[in-house]
């Protein structure tokens, strides 16, 4: 006869859940672990309706989020494309390449917004022309630019 306890998770905990969860778990890991760590609390109808609360709160901060990333996508794609100069060697082959950080920085003067570098995807590039670049804005956001080398 395995009797579990419910609690609400008061932090990320590995393998069991993230902060606001309810979980089931056994008494003797909610007794001499999670508790005892601050982990978790047990779960009281109180408790609960603060949990929902935060839940709905959280959602509503997540569409703002989505709205933004939205708004900004349409802004970047209104640009066209980015002009990026480079020295340019044989064969219009450039020197180096193109890094995130330098269209972070081209989008930061076509725009005066700005967007996380690491955020930034971009092909190869060793020569000089046109490529796309996917900027992820969001989880469900993503933007696509073009970028046009030019020799310096």
């Amino acid at each position: 006869m395995v009797k579990r306890v419910q609690l609400v998770l008061n932090q990320d905990v590995s393998k069991l859940g993230k902060s606001g969860d309810l979980v089931d778990v056994a008494p003797g890991y909610a007794r001499n672990y999670l508790i005892p760590q601050n982990l978790a609390t047990h779960a009281t109808p109180g408790i609960l309706k603060q949990v929902e609360r935060r839940r709905e709160q959280e959602r509503q901060r997540q569409l703002e989020l989505k709205q933004q990333a939205l708004e900004q996508k349409a802004a970047l794609e209104g640009v066209g494309s980015l002009k990026i100069a480079k020295q340019v060697g044989e064969n219009e082959a450039i020197f180096g390449t193109v890094t995130n950080q330098e269209v972070a920085d081209a989008i930061q003067a076509a725009t005066s917004q700005e967007v996380d570098r690491r955020g930034i995807t971009i092909p190869d590039i060793g020569k000089l022309g046109t490529y796309k670049a996917e900027i992820k804005l969001h989880s469900e956001v993503t933007a696509q630019i073009d970028i046009e080398v030019v020799a310096n």
